[in-house]
């Protein structure tokens, strides 16, 4: 398969890793090749700067250090690191739990007190035994095991949980099971097809998605894993999919800043750009919606805390404005002055300028305004959901199509775009012209 089928992608962001190498790479793919055979270290994840075709492999992942906005790096994280959980008796397992079952904590594989080990880093290089966490060496039947602190007591068996490949998390972002049928039994369209239903969920489209095969996924943030239908009457269905018993790991991001889109962010800012106070998200006045903290338990909607639940461009939320539906909120992006440290010299980040009025017709329009007339949310140009269309990036490609914002391809009056309401296929934008205004 892709070799970067085993990493979880993250566009945007950097972290700071103690322990790495530079490389210089063509693509991804070569940079993965290097930290698959990085031998300094043990490579948990890499960098890839898009304009500097640079690769750093890194021996720290996210889970471990610091992350800030980059906005030319992507991030690959390798998944095995990521998994506080065991497959079968847990040889490949590569967390971080570091006590016993019964609460001992562990002793050092590379140490030799208060225990002599016959398992060491230098005589099994490829076990994993790193610092004292739990592994499996010698595939022990009953799962992970380290040497324990305790001189009474050899070793100790950890208490690891299973990971549950068939069922899911929060609302199954991350499921990665092979269920491929809807709940009412229909079998599903495998995602590089185009009939019986034509649509824009492709790998193309949604690289890190693991849109693979036929297998249910949530690549758009609906309220659980779906896919589309092999039955030319039904579009799409939610599939059936267990939740997990185990609860999700808590991540380790202080994201009390702006990284990225800011889909991590759980600081407590409660206030839009224009002054606006935030609606509680578990109340439906004086907007009426869809984000209701119960069907979203992992998209931490607190109180009336700014949120990203939805891979808006930025932290937003409804306001107590009833004139104003929704605004984005200024949060303050996180410190960059880590980058310097990092040994690399990255691009500075640019926040665009906004643009959001309109001349002529407004074929010209550049802006992010992505939100109709009526407040109605605008779809995703290469997306086929819920309204099929042929205004596509590839068509159009002079149109600067991009993300979900008001553009004008075809010379209409002035910007639209397709909405996200399935009763409403198109309306024009909330701008204006220029020209409306004698202000320079």
């Amino acid at each position: 398969g892709d070799i970067l089928g085993d990493y979880l992608r993250r566009d945007g962001v950097w972290i700071l890793s103690r322990n790495k190498q530079s490389y210089k790479t063509n693509n991804e793919k070569e940079c993965a090749e290097k930290c698959e055979a990085e031998r300094n270290f043990t490579c948990r994840a890499f960098l890839f700067t898009k304009k500097k075709l640079q690769c750093l492999t890194l021996a720290e992942n996210a889970k471990m250090t610091v992350m800030f906005a980059s906005m030319d790096a992507v991030l690959y994280e390798k998944r095995i690191y990521l998994l506080e959980c065991k497959r079968g008796i847990g040889k490949d397992y590569r967390g971080t739990e570091a006590r016993t079952q019964r609460g001992i904590p562990c002793q050092k594989w590379a140490e030799k007190v208060p225990h002599k080990p016959n398992y060491t880093p230098e005589k099994h290089p490829n076990a994993g035994l790193e610092e004292n966490y739990c592994r499996n060496p010698d595939g022990d039947e009953s799962g992970p095991w380290c040497y324990t602190t305790d001189p009474a007591i050899r070793y100790d068996y950890c208490n690891i949980p299973e990971c549950e490949d068939q069922c899911m998390q929060c609302n199954g972002e991350d499921y990665h099971g092979e269920v491929s049928r809807t709940e009412s039994g229909l079998e599903c369209q495998h995602w590089n097809a185009q009939e019986p239903h034509m649509h824009g969920f492709t790998l193309k489209h949604y690289p890190n998605k693991d849109l693979k095969m036929n297998y249910c996924r949530n690549p758009d943030g609906e309220l659980r894993p779906w896919c589309f239908t092999t039955n030319p009457t039904k579009r799409w269905e939610y599939c059936k999919i267990p939740r997990c018993t185990t609860h999700p790991p808590v991540s380790g991001l202080g994201s009390q800043c702006l990284s990225g889109k800011g889909e991590d962010y759980q600081g407590r800012i409660a206030i839009t750009e224009s002054g606006n106070t935030c609606q509680h998200w578990n109340t439906q006045f004086p907007h009426k919606h869809g984000w209701i903290p119960d069907r979203y338990p992992c998209k931490g909607l607190e109180e009336n805390y700014c949120r990203n639940p939805d891979g808006e461009k930025k932290p937003w939320c409804y306001t107590i404005n009833s004139h104003v539906r929704w605004e984005y909120c200024t949060i303050p992006p996180c410190d960059g002055r880590e980058q310097q440290i990092a040994g690399m010299n990255n691009v500075p980040i640019h926040v665009p300028l906004t643009e959001e009025c309109y001349r002529g017709k407004g074929q010209s329009y550049r802006g992010t305004t992505s939100v109709t007339a009526s407040g109605k949310k605008c779809q995703a140009w290469n997306s086929m959901f819920p309204h099929r269309h042929e205004k596509t990036p590839d068509r159009f490609p002079d149109a600067d199509l991009r993300d979900n914002y008001c553009r004008n391809p075809d010379g209409d009056n002035s910007p639209w775009c397709f909405t996200t309401d399935p009763s409403t296929i198109w309306e024009y934008c909330s701008l204006k012209r220029c020209d409306d205004h004698t202000q320079e």
